[in-house]
């Protein structure tokens, strides 16, 4: 063929060809391989599985034979592929950890959930499982098409005539081109539960028959902690996701030990997994590049070594998952620890839910919950249809046979003279007896001792139960009332046998966070006059002897821990996080500030808070305004901080002052005025300029602000003459209302130095 156009009729473009090409290539991978049909949930492969094995008569009950056989009749008779395709796909439908009904008994080594493959196919043996009788069942009663194999020897059929849902019940996965399949399964009670009630009432909705159909129900149970209205939007779009963790439960020992037994995983997820996660966190590996471990791989390792002691993996044939986790000590939190392991590892994931199949149209499409089960009530009510049909038609032919035989034994005499005396006796007996000519070739062929008197007796009973079976499915064929009863009868009989308990927990619960990067310890920051700060283990210390570089001193001392927020407020009201890794230890100078975090414009430090995140904090600024707001709602991301306190022209911060389990604010203005009021009249903001907290005349400036319970404060102030003054004042003295100016103190030449609670 031409790769360029041309005149010649046969002619194709280059680019027409290979989209074409494509096209039939994705159009073969969707259909043939990637995606199940609505109808039997089933792939191709795996439905050529089921029928080989059924031709083979390897049901339930019956010996099974070696895999490899069962992959040779596959091969040789329906799915030209390679082995491999076949024994994987033959070997997850025997895995009970994968699907949630599996379809085929295997004997022998069929892998394990920890990623273990299965044994080869000449070691391995197999048969069909009794629920595979939803699949294959009807098979032969007239339900589904046949259509010829890739060679035309044999049939196959189009779909498996499923007694119930299968798309749903075992779910599939599968990645076509351009598209992709997530199926979860589900449990077989609230499926059939489900489409029985949609079948009684078809204009339902998607929340409606989530009254019957809780969310997915996996193979290996777990807990779904996703919200209800999370769910309900999945299915609702047939695109989205579920929140799975793994089940565990504390284990109370002796003398007030404790440890955590993980019973049941996500899907996808084994215990090798887990250990494989924790063993990277713990005896981290340096990335690409890097000479030396990053700071998040050594906050993680010491996180999980100082609440971590032991974990084993003790699953066994009886306990198919079992993960042992002990504690570093009895008095570290149960939740604290399983949260973080939650957090760090696959015992808590996603997963992920993609409603694509194959419709009944034959079109690949993604479809909600409504629509999946309404296009299988129609396959279903379609192929009982056909069923019915089928068997009527039997019915019929089964009753013109026995009521040719009803005339021979009715004329037996008669019969047999003409039988004796005829040369064309078929000929002579449709034309004396009115028979067709089935019946006639019929009576020819029967045997004379079918003509005993008590086979006659049975002759008239089996006509009488045909007759009546055949009113009986004539009326179920002409009333759909009745043909939906009956359907649903079968139903509930397919469930009773084959229904099972959930075993997926559903229960919404918030997401697993690792609130906590490090490990939990007290520390002590030390900030100097010019900037610089360090860390010291511990709290109470004695700071007597710390020493500091020339010209420098003491400026703040923080007792805090290594989990809560550490932030540096600067001169232009921006806010900065640090993180107490950071920080150097105690020996030595420390760092200064500024090489901690992004100093923007050339800013410089004004003050270092630390405290819990929900301590509440009184932001203000020279010219008189500010707010109240919480560590949490300071925090920023990135180095370069978040602006937070808004200033005028030549206003500068205060320093923080903590109003946690204080009542009062003081504030103290340059020109000696004094003021007190409630801190519940300060509003609560997370930026912003705030409120006016003191009235300012001329060139007044606020210059300090105080918490306090107390009635009373000292006031060190310095006089003209620079004589240092000590005074005690009641608090009900200088109390008014937030905003206004204050009680003058003394004369404004004063300067007040320092107040004390």
């Amino acid at each position: 063929m031409p790769l360029t156009s041309t005149n010649e009729p046969d002619s194709l473009h280059l680019g027409q060809y290979a989209e074409r090409a494509y096209l039939e290539y994705a159009m073969s991978v969707v259909k043939g391989r990637a995606l199940p049909e609505v109808a039997d949930g089933q792939k191709p492969v795996q439905r050529r599985i089921l029928f080989a094995m059924h031709e083979m008569g390897l049901a339930a009950g019956a010996k099974p034979v070696k895999s490899a056989r069962v992959v040779g009749e596959i091969l040789g008779k329906y799915h030209p592929h390679g082995d491999s395709s076949a024994y994987e796909a033959m070997v997850r439908m025997a895995q009970e950890f994968t699907l949630r009904y599996p379809l085929i008994d295997g004997i022998g080594n069929f892998g394990s959930r920890d990623g273990d493959g299965a044994a080869a196919m000449r070691y391995t043996e197999a048969r069909l499982t009794p629920l595979a009788s939803l699949l294959l069942s009807e098979l032969n009663q007239g339900t589904v098409d046949f259509i010829p194999n890739y060679d035309g020897a044999f049939n196959e059929p189009t779909y498996l005539p499923a007694r119930l849902p299968m798309v749903l019940l075992n779910g599939a996965s599968g990645i076509a081109v351009g598209m992709a399949t997530e199926i979860p399964s589900h449990n077989l009670h609230e499926v059939t539960n489900a489409a029985i009630a949609l079948l009684k009432k078809p204009s339902m909705t998607v929340s409606e028959l989530m009254e019957h159909i809780q969310g997915p129900d996996f193979a290996g149970g777990a807990h779904i902690i996703s919200t209800p209205e999370d769910i309900e939007h999945t299915y609702t779009s047939g695109k989205g996701s579920v929140r799975v963790r793994a089940r565990y439960e504390i284990e109370k020992l002796a003398r007030g030990q404790w440890r955590a037994i993980v019973s049941e995983l996500p899907p996808g997820v084994g215990a090798q997994k887990i250990l494989a996660e924790i063993e990277e966190q713990t005896n981290p590996k340096l990335k690409n590049g890097k000479k030396k471990l990053t700071q998040e791989q050594i906050n993680q390792k010491e996180l999980l070594l100082s609440q971590l002691e032991y974990v084993r993996d003790e699953s066994d044939s009886a306990c198919p998952v079992r993960l042992v986790f002990e504690p570093k000590s009895s008095r570290i939190d149960s939740e604290e620890l399983m949260n973080t392991l939650l957090a760090q590892t696959s015992l808590e994931i996603n997963v992920s839910i993609n409603l694509v199949m194959m419709g009944m149209d034959g079109r690949p499409a993604q479809k909600n919950l409504l629509e999946i089960i309404s296009e299988w009530l129609q396959f279903r009510v379609h192929t009982v249809t056909r069923r019915l049909q089928h068997r009527l038609g039997q019915v019929e032919k089964r009753i013109h046979i026995l009521e040719g035989r009803m005339v021979v034994f009715l004329n037996i005499d008669e019969v047999i003279a003409v039988i004796r005396e005829s040369d064309e006796p078929k000929q002579d007996l449709m034309a004396r007896f009115h028979l067709s000519e089935v019946q006639a070739e019929d009576i020819l062929e029967i045997r004379l001792r079918q003509l005993a008197r008590l086979e006659g007796i049975k002759l008239e009973q089996e006509l009488s139960k045909l007759q009546e079976e055949r009113q009986q499915l004539q009326h179920i064929l002409g009333d759909e009332n009745v043909k939906r009863k009956l359907i649903i009868s079968e139903m509930k009989a397919d469930a009773k046998q084959f229904g099972d308990e959930r075993r997926t927990l559903i229960q919404a619960a918030s997401r697993a966070s690792l609130t906590q990067t490090m490990v939990d310890e007290p520390i002590t920051l030390i900030v100097s006059e010019k900037g610089w700060i360090r860390a010291r283990s511990g709290h109470h210390l004695d700071l007597s002897q710390t020493s500091f570089k020339e010209g420098d001193a003491l400026a703040q001392v923080i007792e805090t821990r290594t989990v809560w927020p550490i932030l540096l407020l600067d001169n232009q009201g921006r806010i900065y996080n640090m993180d107490a890794a950071e920080l150097p230890s105690g020996r030595g100078d420390g760092v200064p500030l500024g090489s901690l975090v992004d100093l923007q414009n050339s800013a410089m430090p004004v003050c270092v808070i630390s405290d819990t995140p929900e301590s509440q904090y009184l932001l203000s600024n020279s010219g008189g305004y500010g707010f109240i707001s919480s560590l949490k709602d300071l925090l920023s991301r990135g180095r370069s901080g978040k602006a937070c306190l808004t200033l005028h022209d030549d206003e500068t911060p205060l320093a923080a002052v903590a109003c946690d389990q204080q009542t009062t604010v003081v504030l103290a203005s340059r020109n000696s005025r004094l003021l007190a009021y409630p801190l519940s009249e300060i509003k609560n903001m997370s930026k912003g300029r705030g409120l006016q907290l003191i009235a300012l005349e001329g060139d007044d400036v606020l210059q300090q602000c105080h918490s306090t319970n107390a009635d009373k404060i000292t006031v060190h102030s310095q006089g003209k003459r620079g004589g240092q003054h000590q005074d005690s004042i009641a608090i009900s003295a200088i109390t008014a209302k937030r905003g206004h100016k204050g009680k003058l103190f003394a004369d404004n030449q004063l300067l007040i130095t320092h107040l004390d609670s």
